[in-house]
Parts: C-alpha cells; structure tokens; sequence
C-alpha cells in the first residue's frame, strides 16, 4: 500500500490504442537514465506571510513565509532570458506560458495565456483546489455498514473511499487507511452480540451515478490501469495485482462489497447466498442505524498523493465528491461543472475553462495557461490556508513523483530540488505548471502548456519546458 506517492525510477513508454493516455504520465514515470549520484534535496516550499497549513496527521513543519522584500524580476528581462527557449520546435505551434509573482499576482510574461490549451494532468490542479475547499482539508470519507430492511439484511454503503485496504488498515498509509476487514471484525461483533449470526449482505453504491468511464478516456485506458471505472467503493482502487498500472477490475464496488463479505463469514457470521453471489445492490433504509464503519485517510492527504502520483482514479472520484458536497449530481459533467464552480467561488476568472473529469484524462478539457498560474497564486496566498496541500503535493524535481527522473540532463539540472511542478501529459500534449523560486529568492507561479506536440516528440518537449522552469530559477532578471 502507498504511504504517499511511490516512486517510479524506470518505466518504458506505453502505447495504447489511438486517442488514449500515451503512458508516460499515467505511471508518474519518465524513460531517464539511471544515476549513482545522490539525490537532490528539495527545497523548501515558501508561502505568503502569515499563510500556515491546517493542522492534520503527519503533516509537516509551517513552511517558511516568503520574503516580501525579494527582489522582482523585470518582465522585459524576464522574457529575453526565457521567451526564446520556447522556440524550440519539439513544443510544437501551440504554445501558452503564464509566469505571476506568486506574491502579488503580477504577470511577469504571457504568451497566448488565455487560449484554451489541453492540459492533461495539469488539470488536477483545479481538482485540488476545489476538493480542499468544498470538502475541507480534514475530512474523511467514511464507509459504513448500516441494518438492512429486514433483521437479516446489513447494507453496505460506499462514501467515496477507493482506497480500502482488503485486509487491516494502516492509520499512517493513504492508500490501505482504512480496512474491509477492519469493518467486517467491528460488524460481526455488533451483530453476534445481537444473536444475530445469519444475514444477506447489500451493497448500497448509488451515489455516483451515470456511466462509470468517460467518452474522453482513450478505450484502453482502464486495460492499461491508468484509471478505474469511477465507484464510491474500492480496493486499492480496483486494481487486480500488484503496481500503479495493474488491470482493474470492471465492477469495483461490488468487488470491495464480496471482500467484506468474505472477512464478515471469517469473522464468524454466515452471509446468506442470495442466488446472484454473496451479494446484490440495494438501497440503504433512510435512518437506519450504523452497525460500524471505517473512515479514510484525510481529503488533504489523498490530494497529495493524488498530486505527487498523478492518480487519475483518485482524482474523479474527489471530483465526483465536490458534486455531492454542492448537492449537484455525481456524474462526469456535473462534477466536472462543480470543480469550475469552486475554482470561480474562489475569485479565480474561470473564462474559457471545461472539464471533460477531474484527472486530465478527457481530451475534451481545456484549461488556459492563466487560470492555472491564477490557481496556483491563490494557493500560495494566506487568504485559503485550506488550499495548502495543493502545493504540498506537488512534485519535486528530481526528488519525486512524476518529476523523479526529470531534470537530470544539461540545462535543467541546477533546478533539480527546486522546481515543484505538476506534469501533464497526453498523447500530442505536454504540459508543466507549478512553482520555482528565482534566484534572488522570488517565487513565481508558472505554466507552460503545449498541445501540438509531434507524435514521437513527447519527452523532447518535457525537456524543453524543464529547461524553462529552469530559466526561472536562475533568473534574478533585474
């Protein structure tokens, strides 16, 4: 199970059939040389005087505030450092690039800023936004076992954790937090204290609704394990074996739901067959009482994981949750309408922003490049400290997640531990975003977003925009 987001060091690009994910985002990995060198060390990640993170489990030491008398870079020199590195021809024609002073908000270079782009996983980062701010930053989502209609019926009800562990959970793992056996054991003993030892289990998943995959994903897209159907229940996010991009299964409430009622009959109580199997969907009694249940690992903690591992499942099952946390319903469109929405509740000019999901799996979505670097400056602001995991989360370069094996090669390597960024890739796209302190101590906001890239040129646009990151940090540009 993941304790947070797990490290790839190798991977092979994956094709999958035309207008699906190209794989090299998917995993969190990027084809890079393997190195004996050590590590970088990430930098820390400053904030907005004043600006702490909500207290939650594990969560780390108060960043250090940013210092407001840093000096600013000059646009105009800012631009004749960075402006001619994104001619290179592996971004392709379409190009947008956004950078801000994180602090003020102040555009220091737009190019096509506010042209919609397709930004791939970059889109997680309105997802982020908009799951911390609706659901709040410690709230859990808690699956629960309720009476049935009748003295022999337990229903089952999924709360949007897809992350349950099939055996123990583990109260330090995101991915594991929670336990189906852990649930069984707590069940079996309130209901063997009631002399009841016989009951029919049903599995209560309604609260998503519409088509579990989106017309967006490419067809081989769940094949590959890059993403699940979407279902408020799961374990280990429906994956058949073991690895981030293991097979998934087709049903993956109903797998969960056979899970727990295989640990109830271990834990002592008989699960009626009911002639489909162990178990059938129905709905749970309104008011029924709660027999047990089990809670996840914290919204802020699973948006960091999804951030750090780029997890397109976790991501529209949070954007599924923003929509029932608004009272709209958790469909694909719905959910993808309320993240926009609690992105623009939020002040941000959500002008020429659509979402195809949450994860940047639908080709469909287009983000411009400001409303990415709008997002992050709110995020680095202290007016929503409850928005802080969206920049904890993020890659380091160098050092995690879908940046590991970045920032190894010439012109990108001085930034390695200081940029912290979130990728985005699809097939034809490319895509970075995130922040980097400059070299007098300045930290900015950036996007840089390119959506014709060639086929078979995807890793020499990744350079190209690891060297612009790059650029910025050594740039005092003054």
């Amino acid at each position: 199970m993941r304790k947070a987001a797990t490290a790839v060091v190798a991977a092979t690009a994956v094709l999958v059939l035309a207008g699906g994910y190209a794989g090299l985002d998917a995993t969190g990995a990027v084809p890079g040389p393997l190195t004996t060198t050590a590590p970088p060390t990430a930098a820390p990640l400053p904030t907005a005087p004043g600006a702490t993170r909500p207290a939650q489990a594990d969560t780390p030491p108060v960043l250090p505030a940013l210092d407001p008398d840093a000096p600013r870079p000059d646009p105009a020199a800012l631009g004749g450092v960075v402006v001619p590195l994104l001619a290179d021809p592996a971004l392709g024609a379409s190009v947008s690039t956004s950078v801000v002073d994180a602090l003020t908000g102040e555009t220091l270079l737009a190019t096509a800023a506010d042209v919609p782009r397709t930004p791939a996983s970059v889109a997680k980062l309105l997802t982020a936004v908009a799951a911390l701010h609706a659901l709040g930053p410690t709230s859990r989502a808690t699956t629960s076992v309720v009476d049935g209609a009748t003295p022999d019926e337990v229903v089952l009800v999924a709360g949007g954790d897809v992350l349950l562990a099939a055996g123990a959970g583990d109260p330090d793992a995101v991915d594991g937090h929670a336990g189906l056996d852990d649930l069984a054991a707590a069940t079996a003993a309130e209901l063997l204290a009631a002399g009841r030892t016989a009951v029919a289990v049903r599995l209560d998943d309604a609260s998503f609704t519409g088509p579990a995959t989106s017309p967006g994903w490419g067809s081989g897209d769940v094949a590959a394990g890059f993403v699940m159907p979407i279902a408020p229940l799961a374990v280990d996010e429906g994956r058949l074996a073991e690895g981030e991009t293991a097979p998934r299964t087709g049903d993956p409430a109903l797998a969960a739901a056979r899970t727990f009622a295989a640990a109830l009959a271990a834990h002592g109580v008989q699960v009626l067959d009911q002639g489909a199997g162990p178990v059938v969907r129905a709905a749970a009694v309104p008011g029924a009482a709660t027999l047990a249940g089990v809670e996840s690992a914290t919204t802020a903690e699973q948006v960091e994981l999804m951030l750090t591992a780029s997890d397109n499942t976790l991501a529209e099952v949070l954007t599924r949750r923003v929509a029932l946390a608004a009272d709209r319903p958790a469909t694909f469109d719905d959910a993808s309408r309320a993240v926009v929405d609690q992105v623009a509740a939020l002040g941000v000019d959500v002008t020429g922003t659509s979402l195809q999901g949450g994860s940047g799996l639908g080709r469909a979505t287009r983000i411009p490049a400001r409303v990415v670097t709008d997002v992050l400056t709110l995020v680095a602001g202290g007016e929503h400290p409850e928005l802080g995991a969206a920049a904890a989360g993020l890659p380091v370069a160098g050092v995690s997640g879908t940046l590991l094996e970045r920032y190894a090669e010439p012109g990108s390597a001085s930034a390695a531990g200081v940029v912290r960024a979130k990728t985005g890739t699809l097939t034809g796209v490319s895509s970075l975003a995130g922040y980097v302190r400059d070299a007098d101590g300045r930290l900015l906001a950036f996007a840089v977003m390119s959506d014709g890239v060639a086929p078979g040129a995807s890793l020499a646009a990744r350079r190209a925009q690891d060297r612009f990151a790059a650029a910025l940090a050594g740039c005092g540009c003054r």
